[in-house]
């Protein structure tokens, strides 16, 4: 399922973001791992979610890997909110720093991401993973390659 493909043709990063956001759809990670994006804009985008058993490693937490998804979703999603119409970006590169666990008892979290620079062919960005007091459970950074489509 390519979600950019069925949209309409000549829309910018931030338009096909708020595309599916109006519309209630989201790529299928995110139902998978029970996570939706929930507010965009030009150079940020957040994602929402409640982490719970489904999401566990063996030892009892939840596993690092829904925090990076989760990183790399607000990352790649605040790049893309700043791409033209005829612009795409893969992730290069994620750097994931955790700082606490997350557990079923957590709570509902944001990632929030941020451009902190974009140019023609790489952006850079940033992301955070709170909670509702405004603990912060895990951060990133991540290097994005930008290219025409």
């Amino acid at each position: 399922m390519n979600l950019i493909a069925e949209m309409p043709a000549g829309l910018t990063g931030l338009e096909q973001l708020q595309h599916m956001l109006r519309g209630g759809r989201g790529p299928s990670i995110g139902a998978t791992l029970g996570f939706e994006l929930v507010e965009v804009e030009e150079g940020r985008a957040v994602f929402a979610s409640t982490p719970g058993f489904h999401v566990y490693n063996p030892i009892g937490t939840v596993h690092g890997g829904y925090a990076a998804t989760l990183l790399d979703s607000a990352c790649g999603c605040a790049a893309h909110s700043r791409l033209g119409p005829n612009q795409a970006y893969t992730t290069l590169e994620l750097k994931v720093a955790y700082h606490r666990p997350m557990t079923a008892d957590t709570g509902p979290v944001r990632a929030e991401g941020r451009v902190l620079s974009i140019g023609r062919r790489a952006a850079f960005t940033e992301a955070s993973i709170t909670d509702a007091q405004g603990k912060l459970y895990a951060s990133a950074t991540s290097t994005l390659l930008v290219f025409d489509r």
